[in-house]
């Protein structure tokens, strides 16, 4: 009869393993990423483009952790998003701290009120988990305008322009570019180590069958209470950027059930759900298509920017329904079987 502790040790260290061989893979993702910075570096409309990207990338990395490995589709990311801007822009103006420091106050205050606020919601399944997140947003919108002294109220806050590395400001569009690379490189890096720790395997336990996961002994809430609180850990250090780049936010725009808290996972499900660089593929699709949509037809047509995306949507969700990242695996397997 063989040892429970050998069986309990196996699955961990087959994933440092299969993490090893992964990591070489991530970091040529990551240095492929930094390659189209060096590209377009003269480019300040297509660099502002890129940061847009891979900011989103991250953000939709960091959703993938809870929404594609534990399979809790939430729409109310944004609200971690909005607390991470926030809490970096109070602590920067009234306590003069650099941002870079505001980052860890900003990573635990997200991570807190992911677990605080799911604690009750994780008691729902399927469709209604995500409706419940949807008017989780907006009862926290509808607070943030009346905590003036936090959000700034329905004016906002802006940030001045104090140029300087300390203070996260940076005159050039290839500085925050890369800026948001570096966020994105740590969701990738945590998103592979998560989904190849005892924590990942869990979690695909529980979104594969809830019942049978607390059956085998898993602790199903706790399990997914630790998901949203590392995934609203990336998504407000992710806010943190997004204040520190823009520089003036209010909370309608924070706490944007579309423009957020639907389009991180939007783009996950694009590039392929539960997919370690699937958010990435979906983000460098979206983000750059979004923007061409925007310019091409948002003037003379209002609205057929979002209809056309729309469409896209309902195509993906129609013919890739492993998102494009599946589509492609499923492609090179069958190329490939075939020349065996």
């Amino acid at each position: 009869m063989s040892n429970p502790d050998t069986r309990s040790a196996a699955p961990a260290r087959t994933g440092v393993r299969t993490l090893r061989h992964e990591l070489p893979v991530t970091l040529g993702v990551i240095a492929a990423a930094g390659a189209l910075i060096a590209v377009f570096s003269g480019d300040s409309f297509t660099l502002n483009i890129l940061a847009t990207a891979f900011l989103f990338a991250g953000l939709a990395t960091a959703w993938n952790i809870i929404g594609g490995l534990g399979g809790q589709f939430s729409l109310g990311h944004s609200v971690f998003f909005a607390i991470g801007a926030f809490t970096v822009a109070n602590i920067y103006l009234k306590l003069q701290i650099s941002p870079w420091l505001a980052i860890v106050p900003a990573a635990v205050f997200s991570a807190l009120l992911g677990a605080l606020i799911s604690w009750p919601v994780f008691r729902l399944r399927g469709p209604f988990f995500a409706i419940a997140t949807m008017a989780m947003t907006e009862v926290l919108l509808s607070l943030s305008l009346y905590f003036d002294t936090f959000t700034g109220g329905s004016r906002g806050i802006s940030i001045p322009f104090r140029l300087g590395v300390q203070n996260m400001i940076f005159r050039d569009r290839m500085s925050y570019a890369l800026l948001m690379l570096g966020f994105l490189a740590i969701c990738l890096l945590v998103m592979a180590a998560v989904t190849r720790s005892r924590l990942g395997y869990a979690l695909q336990a529980v979104r594969d069958n809830e019942d049978a996961a607390l059956a085998a002994g898993i602790d199903v809430l706790r399990t997914k209470l630790t998901g949203m609180a590392i995934s609203a850990a990336l998504t407000g250090v992710g806010g943190v950027l997004y204040m520190m780049y823009v520089r003036v936010a209010d909370p309608p725009t924070l706490f944007s059930l579309f423009d957020i808290g639907v389009k991180i996972a939007l783009i996950a499900l694009i590039g392929g759900i539960g997919t370690v660089y699937g958010p990435l593929l979906g983000a460098l699709l979206i983000v750059p298509l979004e923007n061409y949509l925007r310019a091409e037809l948002g003037g003379s047509v209002p609205g057929a920017n979002l209809i056309v995306l729309g469409v896209v949507l309902m195509l993906t969700a129609l013919f890739l329904r492993h998102g494009v990242m599946g589509a492609l695996r499923a492609g090179a397997l069958r190329l490939f079987g075939a020349r065996a």
